[in-house]
């Protein structure tokens, strides 16, 4: 593992890259301020799309590794249904939620392992078979249905008749009908007829081969365990690993050729999509002494951008360590808030590495719906990734499955 980092280290300081030279002198210019940050290394992904008013963050990230996925296999540029995923994954939830007499969660959430379980069970189909429009033509806006389908679910739930009818799940499939429209059983598309399984059996996609990665400290390293999160519904395992594997396992994939999804926590002071960038600013989450603990609301909010977002005078972060993570996880701070989608390493001016990150919403920021995260933020606020088994280090490999 040490010659791995060193490894690692050299080629970053460098800026020598796997992908090859090409990519060398490639920099995102952030179109407010004019600043460069240098691109290391980034995997070829399709266009920044956007979720909207929606809770799907889960299935746009992890369709967006997957579409490029095909890119890197050679397949070309593909658009994929994230409403066909969602439609399914509703239906498979509303049915585990009523054979537990309600007592798990029935949200809109979920992981990026839920991706890749619809597409097992029932196949995957172009966004332009299935868009999921039918009540807003142009942005998906699903506040009203999430509300009417959890109504629903509870209704069941509480069986006012003492026994369940046999039609339930047909009037759960009518709600899903009105909304997102009616499921498509057979397609045309760029001249072949499809099924969605037949199509997703064209892209030559293997569910199984991609793995769930965490790291906390409250369950056993290299264990398959189940992350206690509420829109784990379906109760997926992730193997957990020490943080600096986590880390390494991200780094070693980018450079191998293979994109992450991530799942983290937004909700925090250091992340801000307006300026595209992910920090742990050290003042604001582990400050020395009173004065700098108060700082941070003292901070005038029209200057905070400027001091906590400028990459041109960055400031200090938190040195993130697996207790620190782990406390923030165990006291709320640290919640499973979004899912993003992880192709490439950058580093700025004064040395500061990022992930670069895509987002699903839209491309009004100053990197055009791309940001970049911060090493110690990666660290600190991740919940878990999802990647191709491919990609994992061959001593992880050994250390997970053998």
């Amino acid at each position: 593992m040490k010659v791995f980092f060193l490894l690692i280290c050299i080629i970053l300081s460098s800026f020598s890259i796997s992908a090859g030279d090409k990519d060398i002198e490639t920099f995102v210019e952030n179109k407010v301020t004019g600043e460069k940050i240098r691109i290391l290394t980034e995997i070829p992904a399709t266009p920044v799309r956007n979720q909207y008013k929606t809770s799907t963050c889960w299935s746009f990230s992890a369709l967006s590794l997957l579409e490029s996925e095909l890119m890197r296999m050679g397949k070309g540029e593909y658009d994929l249904s994230e409403m066909f995923i969602v439609r399914y994954n509703y239906e498979r939830k509303a049915s585990r939620y009523i054979r537990m007499h309600g007592k798990t969660n029935f949200a809109p959430g979920g992981e990026a392992n839920d991706v890749t379980d619809v597409i097992d069970y029932f196949g995957i189909v172009p966004e332009k078979v299935y868009t999921g429009l039918k009540v807003n033509t142009e942005l998906h806006v699903h506040g009203e249905m999430d509300r009417v389908l959890c109504k629903y679910v509870d209704a069941i739930v509480a069986n006012p008749d003492k026994e369940l009818s046999n039609v339930w799940k047909e009037g759960f499939d009518k709600v899903l009908d009105s909304y997102l429209g009616e499921m498509p059983d057979n397609f045309d598309y760029n001249g072949t007829s499809y099924t969605p399984f037949s199509f997703a059996e064209s892209l030559e996609i293997d569910p199984s081969d991609y793995v769930m990665i965490t790291s906390f400290i409250h369950q056993p390293y290299y264990e398959s365990i189940i992350l206690e999160i509420p829109d784990n519904w379906s109760w997926a395992k992730s193997y957990n690993v020490p943080l600096n594997v986590l880390e390494e396992i991200v780094d070693s994939a980018i450079y191998e050729g293979y994109s992450v999804v991530w799942a983290t926590d937004i909700s925090e002071e250091g992340y801000s999509f307006k300026n595209g960038l992910a920090i742990v600013p050290k003042f604001v989450y582990a400050p020395t002494s009173e004065k700098e603990k108060n700082k941070w609301r003292k901070i005038p909010e029209s200057e905070r951008n400027d001091i906590i977002f400028n990459m041109n005078n960055p400031v200090e972060e938190v040195l993130v360590t697996p207790e620190l993570r782990q406390e923030s996880f165990d006291n709320y701070s640290t919640t499973d808030d979004h899912g993003m989608h992880i192709i490439g390493l950058a580093q700025d001016k004064n040395g500061r590495f990022y992930y670069y990150v895509k987002n699903s919403w839209g491309e009004d920021n100053p990197y055009h719906g791309y940001i970049f995260v911060s090493k110690s933020y990666f660290q600190y606020k991740t919940i878990s990734i999802m990647l191709n088994k491919a990609a994992l280090p061959e001593h992880v490999i050994h250390d997970l499955f053998f």
